[in-house]
């Protein structure tokens, strides 16, 4: 929800001010672009553990190391699950795309 859930539409249509990225980006859009976002910083943590661990003073044990994996592996997962769900939802094109 949002502001035009709760308040009132807003009525762009042929205003000048109109971003040309609002008439292509919904809800389930935005879902997978956080979500991607959302992995992409896990991956970078993960890689910077993964390169701290096999230092001697991180203070990192394996149990750590594998619940990151961990934590990652379901981000991941959620990703593809938002975009299999969304590509699956979407009405198909007719240039079978």
């Amino acid at each position: 929800g949002g502001y035009e859930t709760f308040v009132s539409r807003i009525k762009m249509e042929n205003h000048p001010d109109q971003p040309e990225w609002l008439s292509h980006v919904n809800a389930n859009v935005l879902k997978v672009k956080l979500a991607m976002a959302i992995v992409g910083i896990s991956s970078i943590h993960l890689l910077k553990t993964f390169i701290e661990y096999g230092g001697a003073d991180t203070g990192l044990t394996s149990t750590e190391v594998m619940w990151q994996t961990i934590i990652h592996a379901v981000f991941v997962l959620s990703a593809i699950g938002l975009a299999y769900i969304d590509r699956f939802l979407s009405p198909t094109r007719e240039d079978g795309l």
